[in-house]
């Protein structure tokens, strides 16, 4: 009952947001995976959104679809977000889900005690995306470069299997695909995003024209989230188990990386879309990854930051 009253405090009053089906995409990573929560608890519907959540087994996959139009909205981080803008797509980031905090990993097999000793071996990770611009930033700190490795472009759980196999030296992987890399005997964390403050904020992101078009729809996801965390609070091992099923993983498993995801509140979210010039500010965070995106060659030409950030929706979540 408790639950239900906190989320009619947003969603029983709604009307329809939208008369068309809305398409939300999501990967695996544990700061997403409340989105397959308000799906089975019918918390779209309480809304007013009529959501078809579309699971993408390659997160890569997720990005494309995003850009090509393919679906409305995606879960993605910030800088696969500027790379997308950068290669000419019109997106808004309307929601911060959470920031990694340990959660990416740079996992390398026994004998390899840290990232200056990845010089010269193999080193598994998706290419162009979250894990390999992590990559890019515990080399540079090491004095390293890309130059250094030899770089082995796989997807996130083809690389987690390519190194529990033995194929390659070491791993750049995201929960729950550190899990899986983990199980190589003698293998140990060498770099995480916990080493770089708010370097890794994950997020809701439209189309530009969603965003434009669409306001009601895009408010209505906005308060979907906030409500699902509510019951999510409300009901912890419910939908602990809902979200490990999602990840494939045990219950066991996914409460280990609540340390490695730090979720966001409302009050985070208007924080970070407040400009300022500390990397708790979205604004600041992402000036930082387009330098270091540009120097390290991930992405040729450097994106605008006009209309990425949009937060009326966020200060519109009525709590």
């Amino acid at each position: 009952m408790i639950a239900l009253v906190l989320l009619c405090a947003t969603a029983c009053t709604s009307t329809p947001a939208s008369t068309g089906k809305v398409t939300l995409g999501l990967s695996a990573w544990p700061g997403w995976f409340p989105w397959q929560v308000a799906h089975e608890q019918g918390i779209f519907a309480r809304n007013g959104v009529d959501v078809e959540l579309k699971y993408f087994d390659s997160y890569t996959d997720s990005l494309n679809a995003l850009s090509s139009g393919a679906i409305d909205a995606n879960s993605q981080t910030l800088n696969d977000t500027l790379a997308s803008v950068s290669g000419g797509a019109q997106q808004t980031i309307v929601l911060v889900n959470d920031n990694s905090t340990g959660n990416d990993q740079v996992i390398a097999r026994e004998g390899i005690s840290g990232v200056a000793d990845l010089k010269g071996k193999k080193v598994a990770v998706e290419q162009g995306t979250v894990d390999h611009y992590l990559l890019l930033l515990a080399l540079t700190e090491a004095g390293l470069s890309q130059k250094d490795i030899e770089l082995v472009p796989l997807a996130t759980d083809a690389a987690a299997a390519a190194f529990v196999a033995g194929k390659v030296d070491a791993v750049g992987a995201f929960a729950p695909f550190t899990t899986t890399a983990l199980q190589r005997p003698g293998s140990r964390t060498i770099a995480t995003s916990a080493e770089f403050p708010g370097a890794i904020p994950d997020h809701l992101v439209v189309s530009g024209a969603f965003a434009k078009n669409r306001p009601e729809a895009a408010q209505a996801l906005v308060n979907t989230w906030f409500d699902t965390l509510d019951w999510i609070k409300q009901n912890n091992s419910q939908a602990v188990e809902i979200m490990a099923k999602r990840g494939g993983v045990s219950a066991e498993d996914y409460r280990s990386y609540d340390a490695g995801t730090t979720i966001f509140t409302l009050r985070q979210n208007l924080d970070a879309f407040t400009p300022g010039v500390t990397p708790a500010h979205l604004n600041h965070q992402a000036g930082q990854i387009v330098d270091f995106m540009v120097s390290t060659g991930l992405t040729p030409n450097r994106p605008s930051l006009d209309g990425l950030f949009d937060d009326r929706f966020v200060k519109a979540v009525k709590r």
